[in-house]
Formats: C-alpha cells, structure tokens, sequence
C-alpha cells in the first residue's frame, strides 16, 4: 500500500522512494522526523541507493548502497 508524502502530514519517521530522481527532492529531507530515513535512488540513467538519516535539524548522515536502474520519478505529479 503506498501513501503519499505531504508537507502536512510531516514529519515522517521513514519515506522510501521507488521510482529513479535524477536529483535529490530537498522537500523530502525537510519532511523527516530526527532520526528518520529517506532510502531513495538518485541518478538519471543509472541510480546509487542511497539512505538519508536526519540526525538533527540541519544534519544527515548519509550512505550509499551501489548502482541500480528504476522507472525514472514523474515530474509535476503531487
């Protein structure tokens, strides 16, 4: 069951993207709790999985977990 990521409903504690974002969507880093995690893929043809931890209001820690291809990410569509 998926289910969509608002500004209005954050913060979340954890969002995993399935589809391919060319780059990183800001607005989903702003919507972590602290201690939460973004799993996303992020490249154009090619992506790296990477995992976003929001340590503290302004801090990340960050993690990548090799190359993969997914569908790329819809532009526009909230």
């Amino acid at each position: 069951m998926a289910i969509r990521v608002t500004p209005t409903a954050a913060p979340y504690n954890g969002i995993i993207v399935t589809a391919g974002a060319p780059i990183l969507p800001k607005a989903l880093l702003e919507q972590l709790s602290i201690g939460g995690r973004l799993v996303i893929p992020i490249g154009k043809k090619e992506q790296i999985m990477t995992r976003f931890i929001r340590k503290s209001q302004k801090e990340f820690d960050k993690e990548t977990f090799g190359d993969f291809r997914f569908v790329p990410l819809l532009e526009n569509k909230n």
